[in-house]
């Protein structure tokens, strides 16, 4: 347990049985009346942003959540398989927890699982990965980087909108965070 007054940005609170991250907080101290906390909450698993409003001094309950880095090894059907890097023990994620982060898991990545009492929570991937394009359309005479985009499919399944220039077999960088084309690697 904690009090509002303990509250940072990226601490996890256990509210109405959902797990929140703490984004952003301000103690507001109005001339009339008490003070309070003005607190913009973002829900760990669904990532639905709220604003909510403490008093000043509420004992609110605080959740641990444990984030470790670790390996990717293999898809087991619907769900991934990955290894801790410190205790070599290995954990199976549902497909549903890893959700949008499986359009660019590359076997042996690094990436970090948190979880909470051993359940895992969500799967956080580096903010970009080097993928090889294995197939895109052929570029023209005359494609310069300035032009448009072309889909391509990159090696874990996923398409990414690239300059014309780009061809099959080359290595690119890909932000994870929205798909985005970086330049090449």
């Amino acid at each position: 347990m904690a009090t509002t007054n303990d509250l940072k940005n990226g601490l996890v609170l256990n509210l109405d049985g959902d797990l929140w991250t703490v984004v952003e907080f301000q103690h507001v101290k109005p001339g009339k009346g008490g003070a309070f906390v003005r607190t913009t909450l973002k829900n760990v698993l669904s990532g639905k942003v709220v604003d909510r409003t403490f008093n000043a001094g509420t004992k609110v309950d605080t959740a641990t959540v444990d984030k470790r880095t670790m390996q990717y090894l293999y898809a087991d059907g619907e769900d991934f398989v990955f290894m801790d890097l410190d205790t070599y023990d290995q954990i199976t994620v549902p497909g549903g927890t890893v959700g949008e982060a499986s359009k660019f898991l590359l076997p042996e990545a690094g990436v970090t699982v948190a979880t909470h009492e051993g359940a895992p929570l969500y799967v956080e991937l580096p903010t970009s990965v080097i993928v090889e394009v294995t197939y895109t359309e052929p570029g023209l005479q005359g494609d310069r980087s300035t032009g448009g985009t072309k889909p391509a499919t990159v090696e874990t399944g996923a398409t990414v909108n690239v300059p014309l220039f780009i061809s099959t077999g080359e290595k690119i960088k890909v932000d994870t965070r929205d798909s985005r084309y970086l330049g090449r690697a």
